[in-house]
């Protein structure tokens, strides 16, 4: 059963996002900053929340800005920290799962009965 998704991917991008959460550090900067809103965090209470600071946590949010995941706005003196896409985050998603279960023969008995 295929599930069309939102925001489809193709491959290469998809790689790009994966490859950029294929660290738990990265994937605990996101985590907080989708908890966060799109508000976000400022780079202090970031790296407060993950443990993760300085030198470490702006390598992450570049390789994270660079797949499209997450931006940094200055506002005043402080460097803001916010999840922006959602919407790719949705797609990485539905990317794997749009063709969930084609292949298994028991899964496709079950939707050909229902």
């Amino acid at each position: 059963m295929k599930m069309e998704s939102p925001h489809p991917l193709d491959l290469t991008r998809a790689a790009s996002a994966f490859a950029a959460l294929g660290s738990e550090q990265r994937l605990s900067v996101l985590r907080t900053l989708v908890r966060a809103g799109p508000e976000g965090l400022s780079i202090g209470d970031l790296g407060e929340r993950t443990d993760v600071t300085g030198s470490t946590l702006t390598h992450h949010m570049k390789i994270l800005s660079t797949a499209g995941l997450v931006k940094q706005s200055r506002q005043g003196r402080s460097i803001i920290c916010a999840a922006v896409a959602f919407d790719e985050v949705q797609s990485l998603s539905a990317f794997l799962l749009t063709e969930c279960c084609a292949d298994s023969v028991d899964f496709q008995k079950d939707a050909n009965n229902g």
